[in-house]
């Protein structure tokens, strides 16, 4: 697993983990069980508090993408390719949203962005 910190970003540290992690886990660099460092350990080699790293895996759980196994460590819960599909259907769909947005506020038309799309 390869974090790379922008500290001089807007984005906070522990989102700046949660983001890189489940993009790795979506282009399949991190797989289906693969353990992840402890805390601690990501803690030291990013150089960040461990209540950040926390925060960050706690965000993870909750979104299903990391578990923890008591005495055995933390490893990669990966979503099945159908979720992953969804995920970047969503994430599609919002950035559409923004667009049409966008386009109302401007008046260009939707036939013009379908145009855009399409080029």
């Amino acid at each position: 697993m390869q974090i790379l910190l922008q500290l001089r970003s807007k984005t906070p540290i522990y989102e700046q983990i949660v983001i890189q992690v489940k993009q790795q886990i979506l282009t399949g660099a991190l797989k289906d069980g693969d353990p992840i460092p402890s805390m601690r350990a990501l803690a030291k080699t990013l150089k960040v508090s461990v209540i950040t790293v926390q925060k960050a895996y706690e965000e993870l759980q909750r979104k299903d993408l990391i578990e923890s196994l008591s005495g055995r460590g933390t490893f990669i819960k990966a979503p099945t390719e159908t979720e992953i599909k969804q995920e970047y259907r969503t994430a599609i769909a919002e950035l559409v949203a923004k667009i049409m947005a966008l386009a109302r506020e401007s008046g260009i038309a939707k036939q013009e962005i379908i145009e855009m799309l399409d080029s």
